[in-house]
């Protein structure tokens, strides 16, 4: 498998491939695949790296800058990340989510942010510390990552993007 950038020619495969991965998923409004085409076309979509195997796209993540009200600094939220709903739980995710930290790390970044199972999550060290508040999201989902010393802490705003 190879993880490199997103191309020109890979938007509407990641809008698929995206739209295939969030639709058995509960707690899914649909939204993902929009989301990403609205981060793209407002210039948030800071790294967004595709998982290929041979030829195929099988994986996408995407990263975003946020702000957090009590903290200064660079951060970035990570999500939507989808994989091809045949190719999971075979390391693609694990992959790419390593890839894109390693990215954004290289960029200066303070830290991530990401609302996702903590269960998932934590295996990459996000963590929840109850500080980080996302709208009525419970505080145990809304996650970080720091990459120095300072903690997320106060309330999380993503891109515009997010709110459609």
């Amino acid at each position: 498998m190879k993880i490199r950038d997103e191309k020109k020619q890979d938007v509407k495969a990641i809008y698929e491939l995206t739209k295939a991965a969030f639709a058995p998923i509960d707690m899914s409004d649909g939204s993902e695949p929009d989301i990403i085409d609205r981060l793209r076309k407002d210039g948030d979509l800071t790294v967004s790296l595709v998982a290929l195997k041979g030829n195929e796209i099988v994986g996408h993540i995407a990263f975003s800058p946020v702000t957090i009200s009590d903290q200064r600094g660079y951060w970035f939220g990570l999500g939507p990340i989808s994989v091809q709903p045949s190719q999971q739980r075979a390391g693609i995710g694990r992959q790419l989510i390593e890839s894109g930290l390693e990215r954004i790390r290289s960029l200066g970044a303070d830290g991530c942010v990401l609302l996702g199972d903590p269960s998932y999550y934590g295996r990459f060290g996000f963590q929840s510390h109850g500080d980080l508040i996302y709208g009525s999201v419970p505080t145990e989902y809304v996650q970080s990552l720091s990459f120095g010393k300072e903690r997320a802490v106060g309330e999380l705003h993503y891109s515009p993007a997010f709110s459609g």
